[in-house]
């Protein structure tokens, strides 16, 4: 019999959308407060673009490496240890000094950061069975989105009335918080290793093949399908046979697109919609919401209609990986179009739809590698992918801000073209290689 989750795994799921909200927060001070830092640290654009590059020095090798560990360590754990960390590497920035200071604090900022989306995943979805992880997926997801939208106009109020380094302190202050309340409620020992997948009707790789199943295991039915889901559940497949399937493969190239998109939004967009397209300072502050609020429609819509296919029948192949491509697509072809037209106005919309539907990827990301993946290697497959996928955010905001130095206005419009013809190449990747059935099979061989 299927049974659904218990109240414990939607206690941690919802804690762990908190932990993301906190998580963007803290990423979305350097971008709001761009104009004001610029001043007054005497920053050029390509000298604040590295300065926030500087995040993610470390924020790919540590999310990689606590992936890794993660499959060894209790992840509950590990999200505490991180949420403790923000809020003390906040401090020294926000006390005061210069560049030197505040590139010091970002790193150290990055390094505790960059394992916290995987990690995050991971723990969430292993209380769920395959076929019941994409609203859990999203939900987490959305704790990206929804932190920049509820942050973004409070942390503009108190940048603009009492500095940005008070913002430092208000979001340090949230993370300590969030750390307190998951020290109670989320550090149970009973945190599941994964749930096992049970033999249901509903499950997508198993309705594929026309019969009952597993993930990743066609033609299974009953006690010898729970029999081989817990032999699954021990598998260790070597991770360069992971990191060598068309899946993971494309499911990186993908993300990557759609990072490069967020780490945009997180930086620059404020900038751009100031100084690019006129809008006020509290207006940029606001409307930089936008397209993580679109954002946050298309996740709660790709995670029903998924959802909705693999209830269907229909492969992970479609319901995963072509839903993703049509989104990045979507995404390019509004990002393409933005020079095209007259106005703020239409250009503005085209910023928030090509950003908004091409950052709509990390879901579908972490639900791949989690089907991909057995849980042995889960924690290392979802670390090295978001490792890979995060050197984005260390390119993107130095290849904008160079091009601002150089180009002046023009250069941010630039930008936006750069990443279109990106997301078209991420949508093209998502197409053609994406098969977690497949190759998840294939790694069970």
């Amino acid at each position: 019999m299927d049974r659904g989750p218990g109240a414990r795994a939607w206690i941690v799921t919802g804690l762990l959308v908190v932990f993301m909200m906190v998580n963007f927060a803290d990423k979305s001070v350097f971008g709001l407060a761009a104009d004001e830092i610029r001043a007054d640290l005497g920053l050029s654009a390509t000298q604040f673009g590295l300065a926030n590059s500087a995040f993610f020095l470390l924020f790919s090798v540590a999310a990689a490496a606590v992936g890794l560990m993660s499959d060894r360590v209790r992840p509950t754990w590990l999200l505490l240890t991180m949420a403790v960390l923000w809020s003390v590497a906040q401090v020294p920035a926000a006390l005061g000094g210069g560049l030197a200071v505040l590139v010091g604090s970002r790193i150290v900022l990055g390094a505790a950061e960059g394992p916290a989306f995987p990690v995050a995943q991971q723990t969430a979805l292993s209380f769920f069975p395959n076929h019941r992880r994409n609203l859990p997926g999203a939900l987490v997801s959305l704790g990206v989105t929804l932190g920049v939208i509820t942050a973004a106009p409070g942390l503009t109020w108190i940048i603009g009335h009492h500095g940005w380094r008070a913002a430092l302190w208000v979001v340090a202050a949230a993370g300590a918080v969030w750390a307190v309340a998951w020290a109670v409620l989320g550090t149970d020992k009973k945190h599941p290793t994964d749930v096992p997948e049970t033999p249901s009707g509903d499950s997508a790789d198993s309705a594929e093949s026309g019969k009952p199943g597993v993930s990743g295991v066609s033609g299974v039915s009953g006690e010898s399908a729970v029999s081989e889901a817990a032999a699954e559940s021990t598998a260790r497949p070597p991770y360069r046979r992971l990191f060598g399937s068309r899946t993971w493969i494309g499911t990186t190239v993908a993300y990557f697109t759609s990072y490069w998109c967020i780490a945009l939004m997180l930086v620059w967009m404020p900038s751009y919609l100031h100084n690019g397209l006129g809008h006020s300072s509290a207006a940029a502050g606001k409307l930089v919401a936008l397209p993580w609020a679109l954002g946050a429609v298309v996740l709660l819509g790709q995670a029903a209609l998924t959802g909705r296919l693999m209830r269907r029948g229909v492969g992970t192949r479609w319901a995963r990986g072509r839903v993703g491509a049509g989104l990045l697509l979507l995404g390019a072809v509004s990002c393409l179009a933005l020079p095209t037209v007259p106005g703020a106005g239409a250009k503005t919309a085209l910023l928030v739809l090509g950003f908004g539907l091409g950052g709509s990827f990390p879901t579908i990301a972490a639900t791949t590698i989690s089907e991909l993946a057995p849980p042995a290697r889960r924690g290392g497959a979802l670390g090295a992918t978001n490792a890979v996928v995060t050197t984005a955010g260390l390119i993107a905001p130095a290849v904008v801000g160079k091009l601002v130095d150089s180009q002046g206005v023009p250069g941010y419009q630039t930008a936006i073209v750069m990443s279109g013809v990106l997301l078209l190449v991420g949508a093209l990747a998502a197409f053609t290689l994406i098969d977690p059935a497949r190759d998840a099979a294939r790694l069970a061989a």
